[in-house]
């Protein structure tokens, strides 16, 4: 056998008649340094614009929660005072209708005070 043969039968082990005995590879594609660090800076811009869109949704949140506990505060205290007067006027007919009140006698006015 020549060198040739040799090199030919230990080919016929991967290839098959009529397909070429070299095989190619792809070459990998990678990200070069400068796309890389505009990539990582567009999405920092991105990251940032999310952190922006939530805290301003807090903050909207915030007003109109402190404008309804407000609302609240003023409706609580015009509550208590509408409590207050409400008992006012009803201890007026309730003093009024008592057995107590009914019972008392009217006084008329004395002439001995007079000096």
């Amino acid at each position: 056998m020549t060198y040739s043969q040799s090199i030919s039968l230990g080919r016929q082990k991967y290839s098959r008649q009529g397909q070429n005995s070299v095989s190619f590879r792809a070459k990998e594609r990678t990200i070069g340094p400068i796309s890389n660090t505009i990539i990582l800076i567009v999405l920092a811009c991105l990251l940032g614009l999310l952190y922006l869109t939530q805290v301003t949704k807090t903050n909207a949140y915030g007003y109109q929660i402190n404008e309804l506990q407000t609302q609240s505060a003023k409706l609580q205290t015009e509550r208590s005072e509408l409590e207050v007067a409400a008992a006012r006027l009803q201890a007026l007919d309730r003093i009024s209708e008592s057995q107590a009140a009914k019972s008392l006698v009217s006084v008329a006015p004395n002439d001995s005070l007079r000096n």
